[in-house]
């Protein structure tokens, strides 16, 4: 003999349906959180490719203060040797 089908309002009924519907939202959540960590994991990636580049560009980068202390010293060094070539 199988059981009486329990009425369509009755609290065995309600209860299958939330059931149902917590799994299905805990479904969506779980999802979305391992979306969100490959993500992540992605940006953590590119993060450290753009430090890398950032890196050497550093390391190659013209050293300016030099460069410019250099062109003035010629700069002083050619006016020097223009007013020593003006003196009769």
């Amino acid at each position: 003999m199988t059981a009486p089908e329990p009425p369509p309002d009755s609290a065995a009924v309600a209860l299958e349906r939330l059931r149902t519907t917590v799994e299905v939202g805990f479904a969506r959540i779980d999802g979305a959180l391992a979306l969100l960590v490959q993500r992540s994991d992605q940006t953590e990636g590119r993060l450290g490719e753009l430090e890398n580049r950032v890196d050497e560009l550093e390391t190659r980068r013209w050293p300016l203060s030099s460069i410019s202390a250099l062109v003035g010293l010629l700069g002083v060094a050619l006016t020097v040797l223009t007013l020593i070539t003006q003196l009769p």
